[in-house]
């Protein structure tokens, strides 16, 4: 599992014309599951990502967590972040988990976002063709492995 944060002043993410997640300050996640992943992963990646501190504290050093600011997270299924590219010009999807068991991974990580103390927790439209536009703040990107 894979989970590429960014800090963002703002993200949305629309599904044709309609909005289906938005936020202010906190991080947009770009999730991929992977084949092997457990519920357990999807748990411990949640925990890491609530506690990533790349927010700054007064003296301007990344100190302050998502839960330390009271921030909001976008988190958007993205199986490409599981592309094998190793090889030739075309990216192998094959380690990626199955839409059924992603989606459920994908509703545990957000569910333990939640139980972690992340009160504002919006999602994309899971297997849709979604556009995502984030205002990454620094920018700061962070790529998180389980």
């Amino acid at each position: 599992m894979r989970a590429l944060v960014q800090r963002v002043q703002s993200a949305r993410v629309t599904v044709g014309p309609d909005t289906s997640g938005e936020i202010g300050r906190g991080f947009c996640v770009l999730l991929g599951v992977a084949g092997t992943d457990t519920d357990d992963d999807a748990r411990r990646l949640a925990r890491r990502v609530a506690n990533l501190r790349i927010f700054e504290n007064e003296q301007g050093k990344l100190d302050r967590s998502l839960l330390d600011i009271g921030g909001a997270a976008l988190v958007v299924s993205q199986f490409t972040l599981i592309a094998d590219t190793r090889k030739g010009n075309r990216p192998s999807f094959v380690a990626a988990a199955p839409q059924d068991r992603a989606r459920v991974l994908y509703a545990e990580f957000c569910d333990q976002l939640r139980l972690d103390g992340v009160a504002d927790v919006q999602t994309g439209d899971f297997g849709a063709r979604m556009l995502v536009e984030i205002a990454n703040d620094g920018p700061v990107t962070i790529l998180l492995e389980a």
